[in-house]
């Protein structure tokens, strides 16, 4: 799989992930969490919730297997970035 595609799809999958939790805890944050925080509480939560999702998964990510690798974060390769090796015009 090219690195361009691997790249998008450990950016792209997570989020979705990220966007899915973030409505989840919409549907159902508990009153003692929001409670205290008032009408702010969407406000804050959602940026916590966006700010650890991703980090979670890639602390966690070398002792998953393969497959959960892929579901989480759409690739169990990361992409190698190393520089374009076509020839200069």
């Amino acid at each position: 799989m090219p690195d361009r595609l691997i790249a998008w799809l450990r950016t792209v999958i997570p989020t979705l992930w990220t966007t899915l939790l973030i409505y989840l805890a919409s549907l159902g944050a508990p009153d003692w969490l929001l409670t205290p925080l008032g009408r702010a509480g969407e406000l804050v939560v959602v940026p916590i919730i966006m700010g650890a999702v991703y980090p979670l998964m890639r602390a966690i990510e070398p002792r998953l297997p393969d497959w959960l690798t892929r579901i989480l974060l759409g690739s169990a390769t990361p992409p190698s970035y190393a520089p374009d090796r076509r020839p200069s015009q």
